[in-house]
């Protein structure tokens, strides 16, 4: 089937393009000091477990937006074809099957969001209701992305017999395993992170939301990487 190799082959760039844009940023501008203005110059900080900076914190200044900008807009464009792709595959094995529209609202609906947010990402406003503003895009992209991906994985169990001699029933079992797993921690860490300040405890929030935004950003690309892991390849 057509639509599964063209699934199959674009959630690998799905992994990829962000992974690199999103990493090239964090090494330009914490080894590359001569590229960048002093202030956004960043020193010994390894987020993904230091949390010593936010990654809009290392998109942000020139150059780097001039790779994290183009490399989001194209992720957007392959997630609305990776979730078009999915609707055809799940039309194919059950044409009328309650998940479609919901899949595609929500997996489409990210896109716009990650898109929204590179478009505003650097743009200095200093209002209130701006800054709220990109708070709730950031957010709904995180909660459409995970309920699309929630809404696949359930979608595909629901006639996992029909896919034998498609996928690899071990790789759905773990993308589902990783689905349950963003929620879990997106359910736990939500209220701790929206608690005013940056002291909880003895813990500096700070740091703490920042390891995990890059961390919970792998998880969630991962999920990609599984999918070309999954489906077989056409004989």
């Amino acid at each position: 089937m057509n639509s599964i190799e063209k699934a199959r082959s674009i959630s690998i760039w799905i992994f990829i393009v962000p992974f690199v844009a999103v990493n090239t940023c964090l090494l330009l501008i914490t080894q590359f000091h001569s590229l960048f203005h002093q202030p956004d110059i960043l020193h010994n900080t390894f987020p993904y477990f230091d949390g010593g900076a936010s990654i809009s914190r290392t998109a942000r200044p020139y150059p780097s937006w001039l790779i994290f900008k183009p490399a989001m807009f194209l992720t957007s464009y392959l997630l609305i074809r990776y979730w078009l792709f999915n609707r055809d595959i799940i039309k194919y094995f059950k044409v009328d099957h309650k998940n479609i529209k919901r899949i595609v609202f929500f997996g489409i609906a990210s896109a716009i969001a990650l898109t929204v947010h590179s478009i505003f990402l650097g743009v200095k406003f200093d209002n209130d209701l701006y800054k709220l503003f990109r708070r709730i895009i950031m957010l709904s992209f995180i909660v459409f992305e995970i309920v699309a991906q929630a809404y696949l994985v359930a979608t595909y169990w629901s006639f996992k017999d029909k896919l034998k001699g498609y996928i690899n029933p071990f790789i759905l079992n773990l993308k589902i395993a990783l689905v349950s797993v963003l929620i879990i921690v997106a359910v736990i860490s939500i209220p701790i992170i929206s608690l005013p300040g940056d002291d909880f405890f003895g813990i500096q929030l700070k740091f703490l939301k920042h390891a995990l935004e890059w961390d919970y950003f792998i998880g969630v690309i991962t999920f990609y990487l599984l999918t070309f892991f999954m489906w077989k390849k056409p004989n």
